[in-house]
């Protein structure tokens, strides 16, 4: 297949939420090890949101941002797919390296395509790959929980810390999550969080009121600014894992290890991409929400005309879930 056009959201280099303008482009034609994809939704990520902002290493311009994409197969040159096949794409440079999810067509590496069948909802499924990939290599990889743990993520109301919630309470972990809004409180209740902490920076005490030798995992996704009090609600030889970065800090100035680092608590950190979402993982995922025996945490359904406004939302933190916008 070649020729045509579509519309894609381009960003010509770092900016506010209204750099991102949508354009008429080319269809890309793939190559060998190529995979064509009609994109019928994708999520929102802050990685994108660093990208906009300059922050992300990598990246050059113009480029259509976006590291996740679901859709349809419409040409696999290598015949690794069939045309038609459902799929999802995520990670491995979609939005750094070369343009990415934020467009009508994306053109992607087939070794970064899992396929799956589903009839849910194109928002619902386009919700789910890059959060769940996320949230289940952070409790796996980064935490390897147990059930009867005890669980606490900081930055509750995030896309992953919702399906990391939801993930854990599956596995039968007592699950703790934070959030800075009140009003959020519910949105984290529904979802079976156990126990739900207002975080105003110092949560340690409040955690070890409720498990007081620590938690036996920590997911941190706020970032830098709160990893030292996250460290100290996890008890002796219990594990923390560095996932996200809401408050778009990640650095620790003149880190001292022996100063920062309690003792005998684990740190670690996660990061993954397509290969560290197995198929079978996406596909039992899947049938769960169609069963009704797990949900997908959607804050808002967007469409592609209403990109700037989605950024802003993401920016401002204004939804609890997964922001999603359909093409």
């Amino acid at each position: 297949m070649s020729g045509g056009t579509m519309r894609a959201v381009v960003l010509d280099g770092p900016g506010p939420a209204e750099a991102l303008v949508i354009r008429e482009r080319a269809i890309p034609a793939p190559g060998p090890g190529q995979v064509l994809i009609r994109v019928r939704a994708f999520g929102l990520n802050r990685s994108e949101l660093h990208t906009r902002m300059g922050l992300a290493d990598g990246v050059t311009f113009p480029r259509v941002p976006g590291i996740e994409a679901v859709g349809e197969v419409v040409h696999s040159p290598g015949g690794e797919f069939g045309a038609g096949q459902k799929v999802v794409t995520l990670m491995g440079g979609m939005g750094r390296v070369f343009d990415g999810g934020y467009a009508e067509y994306t053109c992607v590496p087939a070794r970064q395509v899992v396929p799956f069948e589903s009839e849910l909802p194109w928002p619902v499924i386009g919700a789910i790959p890059e959060m769940l990939q996320t949230a289940h290599g952070s409790l796996t990889v980064g935490l390897d929980i147990m059930p009867g743990q005890s669980l606490f993520i900081r930055g509750g109301t995030s896309s992953v810390g919702m399906a990391a919630a939801i993930l854990a309470k599956r596995r039968g972990l007592t699950v703790l999550a934070s959030t800075r809004d009140e009003a959020k409180r519910e949105a984290l209740t529904a979802i079976g969080v156990d126990h739900v902490l207002i975080d105003d920076g110092n949560l340690a005490a409040a955690v070890r009121r409720i498990v007081p030798d620590g938690v036996d995992a920590a997911l941190e996704l706020v970032g830098s600014p709160t990893l030292r009090d996250t460290l100290h609600a996890t008890r002796v030889h219990g594990v923390a894992c560095f996932t996200g970065m809401l408050s778009n800090q990640w650095t620790i100035p003149d880190f001292y290890p022996i100063d920062y680092i309690p003792r005998g608590v684990r740190l670690t950190s996660y990061t993954g991409g397509a290969d560290d979402l197995p198929g079978s993982v996406l596909q039992d995922f899947l049938q769960a929400v169609s069963d009704g025996t797990a949900i997908v945490p959607i804050g808002q359904v967007y469409t592609l005309d209403d990109i700037v406004q989605a950024h802003t939302d993401m920016e401002e933190s204004r939804t609890s879930g997964k922001l999603v916008v359909t093409t």
